[in-house]
């Protein structure tokens, strides 16, 4: 018991620091509230965007809407932005917001576990212990990377390293490189190493849609305008989402109306491969969209050059330097660059959360990620997810989800100041079900589900827990205000029942 007195409590713990956790702590302080900590692993802000340094690496989403609504960058220098500019701009945020304070540096959480008597989270961290009224999870989906369990890579007698984990120290130059994977960081990273080494392998299980990427320099009197008159970058990033929002009902309702998408993405093709067999080899044979268009201008040129190779086929094997494809192709390698994506299905994060009756999240989970509103699960009081189970978008901006579901927490935190005293609030597993049967429902007629491809926005079941299938528009309403309808109202053991709201009280502890 004392051992839990002299343990740090605060009202809230946001974990992770990319866009997630910083909004969370921006809005927390809009709202009233500096009684919170960000636990951050690393040293510094940032998420995927401190953690992917590849070559080449940028943001396949226009600047002005890949950034804050509260704060706006009149000085994005490029329609679509690289990654050190990203990365600085939620430094600035950090410091724009005097988030430094909040911020535990090095504090990786090994442990989250509900604690029913107290009616709060005990965190144990890298860098200590603490308790915490609520949690708000922003670890994102693109934060821990998926390398292949390949038979005889670890006896690979040259460098590995994964794209979000690149080695800056080790020279590419005139070396055999392989390249694993065609996906965002793949397309960026070809280009960018093709012209240095001595010759570039790239396996590829399934090839891309790729569409030009039409990006430019913003011009200096286009920045003066949007520093002079603030309203300006509003009306550019509006523009921007209208747009998006407009092309959804392509992607969820209507996926036949993507045919002309795709013959421009074929004409696409044809303009940057002039060998028949290489483009019939870079040719998806799946309706564009079900998996995430990507868009570049130099990804198809570097394919032709002399010194690359394309394997239509995925990497089977490593017996020593020789790697071999699925197929029987077989490539030296004094390198491999793995492109092979994160776990995003399966939340490694889950692993580390204890909840109400004793399972972990992951346990939980054990079936498919399922949550409410894609932040609250069943079982696991004052805990949230930001970026959560069918969060994710297709073809538009996810800060514009970030921020909805910070309108969720907003008012969450706000029900429990309403309800008073020691108290939680418990998603009920009937709304939790509710919620994603009508989910589900509606990707059925999705790209993502009827494209004929197999994306990682699918489980190993192959349902679709990470795409939320309709507008920006129709999640940020859904997420507007809690309904405590949809919540057990959870206090503390021989607390008195009480008739609160529309949500069921429930005083005892569950055991």
């Amino acid at each position: 018991m004392a051992e839990h007195e002299q343990v740090p409590h605060v009202r809230v713990a946001v974990v992770g620091s990319g866009f997630g956790g910083l909004g969370a702590a921006v809005r927390l302080r809009r709202e009233g509230i500096t009684d919170f900590v960000v636990l951050e692993r690393a040293g510094s802000v940032g998420g995927t965007w401190r953690d992917n340094s590849y070559p080449g690496c940028a943001c396949d989403v226009p600047s002005h809407l890949y950034s804050f609504s509260f704060a706006p960058n009149p000085d994005w220098p490029r329609t679509f932005s690289g990654q050190e500019h990203i990365r600085a701009y939620l430094e600035h945020v950090a410091d724009l917001y005097g988030l430094r304070p909040h911020i535990r540096f090095d504090s990786e959480v090994k442990l989250m576990t509900w604690d029913a008597e107290r009616l709060h989270w005990t965190i144990e961290t890298s860098g200590g212990s603490l308790t915490a009224d609520v949690v708000v999870s922003a670890t994102g989906p693109l934060s821990d990377p998926k390398v292949p369990d390949i038979p005889g890579l670890d006896g690979f007698p040259g460098k590995i390293f994964h794209s979000a984990r690149w080695d800056h120290d080790y020279d590419l130059r005139g070396k055999r490189v392989a390249m694993v994977g065609t996906g965002a960081s793949a397309i960026q990273i070809v280009p960018e190493i093709q012209p240095v080494v001595g010759s570039l392998t790239l396996f590829q299980r399934t090839p891309p849609w790729v569409m030009p990427r039409v990006d430019r320099a913003i011009s200096g009197l286009e920045r003066r305008l949007h520093r002079a008159l603030p309203f300006t970058t509003g009306l550019r990033r509006g523009l921007l989402w209208g747009i998006r929002e407009l092309q959804v009902q392509a992607f969820t309702k209507h996926p036949d109306e993507l045919g002309l998408i795709e013959r421009l993405a074929r004409r696409n093709i044809a303009r940057g491969i002039k060998d028949p067999a290489l483009r019939a080899k870079l040719t998806p044979d799946y309706r564009i969209g079900c998996k995430r268009i990507l868009l570049s201008n130099s990804y198809y040129p570097a394919l032709s050059r002399s010194n690359v190779d394309v394997v239509a086929s995925g990497l089977s094997e490593v017996r020593g330097s020789t790697l071999v494809a699925a197929d029987g192709t077989e490539a030296e390698a004094d390198a491999i660059v793995f492109g092979t994506g994160f776990h995003v299905t399966d939340m490694p994060i889950a692993e580390r959360v204890v909840g109400a009756d004793g399972r972990t999240l992951a346990a939980a989970w054990s079936q498919g990620m399922r949550s409410l509103r894609g932040a609250t699960a069943a079982g696991f009081p004052n805990w949230m997810t930001i970026i959560g189970p069918n969060t994710g978008l297709g073809n538009s901006s996810m800060i514009l989800m970030i921020e909805s579901q910070l309108n969720y927490m907003a008012d969450y935190l706000r029900q429990l100041d309403v309800l008073g005293g020691r108290v939680a609030l418990d998603a009920r597993t009937e709304a939790v079900d509710a919620w994603n049967h009508t989910v589900q429902e509606r990707m059925k007629r999705t790209v993502w589900n009827t494209g004929g491809c197999t994306s990682w926005y699918l489980d190993a079941s192959g349902r679709n827990t990470t795409i939320w299938p309709g507008t920006t528009t129709e999640f940020r309403s859904a997420t507007r205000r809690v309904d405590l309808g949809e919540y057990e109202v959870v206090r503390a053991p021989g607390a008195p029942r009480t008739d609160e709201g529309s949500g069921t009280t429930k005083a005892e502890a569950r055991a």
